[in-house]
């Protein structure tokens, strides 16, 4: 028997997400998920009039696919997945976690496969070319993730994806954009933090549940050169397969000079991937009411109500300062007073204060549910 929530989620997907139009075609990327939801999928794709292509796909055959991969071959299978994306108009990524550490002990591989695989593949193609909407499907592992129970998860899970008003979520982004975009300097203060740069002319990009699900941040990207100063995120962050805590960044001029974190070998070898991986590629302010606490899933985490994420790496096209890399890290920082606090300033005004606006151009970011 379909899950009804199932129904609601890939209609959500098909219809709001990626606006599929009769004729349209639509790749469903499914990971590890139960082959209710792909069927779901399949129908949402059917009723709007659109063209389901499906792949099924897991982490396992993932991890087999990198683990023993040279250049060549990621560039010959990059080749043929490149191919199929060009033909789509839409693309509906959805991916249970099965293993979080399955990339774990192959960090150089990984990093290969981000470069041959996913540069063209995701980044050149998808990205630019396509509707997308990507996000996670509830399983027992993000319920422990979430310290929750596995029913309680899933309540919780459709809750925050599919009960969110997202128009009165985008209503309330574009009325704070056009204040947003005229901000030049950052000014960011917290625990361990005391940041500054300058986002002018970058203009804000309101997400409201078309390229995410669940949704909720919007957000701009730094001049390249301008970030100077100290951040300390105080969420943990799977990257890889490893699990990383206590990151710490210093930037001079724009660049990542000093990078900390528990295993500070590692992720100075992620920030070495490529030069862009040492640059900021976005800056995001998160405002989901219904995600509180983090849960080391950046899907959920960048979205936590109160917080920002700092990102190392690629900058997205519709708001590029020019850097270019084969990492794209969400970096979460929670500014609620419970997590430590912090403030935010924009051209030398505070606009918001533990994690709520206190700006009256911005105070219709301060959402409920």
């Amino acid at each position: 028997m379909a899950d009804p929530r199932e129904e609601k989620l890939a209609k959500l997907l098909v219809e709001y997400s990626v606006k599929l139009q009769k004729g349209e075609s639509c790749l469903i990327n499914a990971v590890d998920i139960p082959t209710s939801m792909t069927e779901a999928l399949i129908k949402a794709v059917y009723d709007a009039g659109g063209y389901p292509v499906v792949n099924i796909w897991n982490q396992r055959i993932e991890r087999a696919m990198v683990e023993n991969a040279s250049k060549e071959s990621l560039e010959a299978w990059a080749e043929v997945d490149t191919y199929r994306m060009k033909q789509m108009d839409a693309f509906i990524g959805i991916r249970g976690i099965a293993n979080v550490r399955e990339l774990a002990t192959i960090p150089a591989q990984s990093n290969l496969a981000s470069t041959y695989y996913n540069i063209p593949v995701h980044m050149k193609t998808r990205l630019p070319y396509t509707k997308w909407v990507v996000l996670r499907y509830p399983t027992e592992i993000m319920a422990m993730q979430g310290g929750m129970g596995t029913r309680e998860f899933e309540d919780f899970f459709y809750k925050v994806c599919t009960e969110v008003d997202y128009e009165a979520m985008a209503k309330a982004m574009a009325e704070a954009k056009t204040f947003l975009d005229t901000v030049d300097q950052v000014h960011i203060k917290a625990p361990g933090t005391d940041l500054q740069f300058s986002v002018k002319g970058m203009g804000w990009i309101p997400c409201a549940g078309e390229m995410n699900i669940p949704d909720g941040e919007i957000y701009s990207c730094p001049i390249k050169d301008s970030v100077n100063g100290t951040i300390a995120y105080n969420t943990a962050s799977t990257y890889h397969g490893h699990q990383f805590k206590d990151v710490r960044f210093t930037f001079k001029d724009g660049k990542i000079v000093e990078a900390h974190s528990d295993d500070d070998a590692l992720i100075n070898e992620i920030l070495d991937i490529d030069e862009g991986a040492r640059y900021i590629g976005e800056f995001a302010l998160g405002c989901n009411p219904g995600i509180m606490n983090p849960m080391d899933n950046i899907l959920f985490d960048e979205k936590i109500y109160g917080s920002i994420h700092f990102t190392p790496g690629n900058a997205y096209e519709d708001c590029d300062n020019g850097n270019k890399s084969a990492v794209h890290w969400d970096l979460v920082q929670i500014q609620r007073g419970e997590y430590g606090g912090g403030e935010m300033y924009f051209d030398g005004e505070l606009v918001r204060k533990d994690g709520v606006f206190v700006h009256p151009k911005l105070t219709c970011l301060n959402l409920s549910l």
